[in-house]
């Protein structure tokens, strides 16, 4: 019995040592995958950034940057930032170069509520300023801006995340960066008359809406992943203006659920007999309580009369013309905001909704003047000429 007893332990022990074995095994490959995870990870860094060593010795001086800046050329200015040089001293004096001189930049290390190193930091107010609108205008990478200002990686994403924070906040508070809703029947009916000069049936329209997907990276978090954040809808003015918009609102929901804080205003906040332009994923209609109006959708009845017809047919096709504004409108935003092509953070919404925000304000600021200037620039050689040219009404 004892032998057997014996026997029994040698096995339960032989177990034993295997199971250790086992596990000691996993742990060790387990240890060898996240260093050679460590490992590729690292040779990548060094394969997508820059060193001070590789870089201009002085970022405030003779670095590609410094040498746009001197030029002060709106062509120049446009292609890079988005903005002419008339814009752009008019957002730094705002308030922009006060901000940057005198508040100090957030970080981990350091009393944030310190006081600002004056003249200690790698870029002056413009130089800034000059970054933040190179990275919202396009899709270049940070080596690209490293280049061009000149800059390590850390100090590029610290400055654009502060200079960010600052133009939002001094845009929040600028008449020139307001998103505004019509605030009386005046400005309603100027809107409207406007539209009527090119669209003689629409009488009531007032502006255009429009939905727009935006690509954002990839969740492991199943349920977020399945909401295909993010997206945004807005209403403009068919000059330009963006009156209204509901940002950072998952991509998988309707365009109707996206568009409620708008219905909201058309509800409560919009004369009797004015209404926006909308496609037809967009609900309409006097039972809804708001006033939106949509071209045809397929299987419509159409009046019996012939004459109600004809005109109900001719009503449809001017609308189908004016909404056309709000596909301008969005392809307006992503052609100037290259930034919005680049997928945006799935797990940092509030960012997402920051960048949207000021995206949008930059281009209620900007709009007029950058209007102007490629009036001057370019639809005076091309306008008798452009294919699109038709659609274009110029008020007297």
């Amino acid at each position: 019995m004892s032998r057997r007893l014996q026997n029994l332990w040698d096995e339960e022990d032989d177990y034993d040592l295997e199971e250790h074995n086992m596990r000691a095994g996993l742990v060790a490959s387990i240890l060898m995958g996240i260093q050679n995870h460590r490992q590729t990870r690292n040779s990548l860094r060094q394969r997508l950034y820059l060193c001070r060593a590789e870089l201009m010795p002085n970022p405030r001086f003779d670095t590609p940057w410094h040498q746009l800046r001197q030029s002060r050329n709106d062509r120049a200015y446009i292609t890079t930032m988005g903005v002419d040089v008339a814009t752009f001293d008019k957002l730094l004096l705002s308030g922009f170069a006060q901000a940057w001189d005198t508040t100090a930049i957030p970080r981990s290390d350091t009393d944030p509520q310190g006081n600002a190193r004056i003249g200690a930091r790698s870029l002056d107010a413009p130089g800034a300023l000059g970054l933040l609108l190179h990275y919202l205008n396009s899709t270049m990478s940070a080596t690209s801006l490293q280049q061009i200002f000149a800059l390590i990686p850390s100090t590029i994403s610290r400055y654009v995340a502060f200079s960010q924070s600052i133009l939002l906040a001094l845009l929040r508070a600028s008449p020139d960066g307001a998103i505004s809703w019509p605030q009386n029947l005046e400005e309603f009916e100027q809107n409207s008359l406007i539209i009527q000069g090119r669209h003689p049936r629409l009488k009531g329209a007032f502006g255009s809406m429009d939905g727009l997907n935006l690509a954002v990276q990839t969740s492991s978090d199943p349920n977020l992943e399945n909401a295909t954040y993010s997206s945004w809808l807005h209403s403009h003015c068919f000059v330009g203006d963006i009156i209204a918009c509901n940002l950072n609102a998952p991509g998988s929901w309707h365009d109707a659920k996206v568009a409620f804080p708008i219905y909201q205003k058309l509800r409560a906040h919009t004369p009797p007999g004015y209404y926006l332009v909308a496609d037809t994923a967009f609900p309409c209609g006097a039972t809804s309580g708001f006033a939106v109006k949509t071209p045809i959708k397929a299987g419509q009845r159409l009046p019996a009369d012939p004459q109600e017809r004809s005109e109900f047919k001719a009503f449809d096709r001017q609308l189908l013309s004016f909404r056309q504004t709000a596909e301008w409108g969005m392809r307006a935003i992503q052609g100037s905001f290259g930034r919005l092509r680049i997928p945006l953070d799935i797990n940092d919404p509030q960012g997402r909704g920051d960048l949207l925000e000021l995206c949008a304000r930059l281009h209620n600021s900007e709009d007029a003047r950058l209007w102007d200037m490629f009036e001057r620039m370019l639809f005076r050689d091309v306008r008798a000429g452009d294919r699109v040219a038709r659609f274009h009404f110029t008020e007297a």
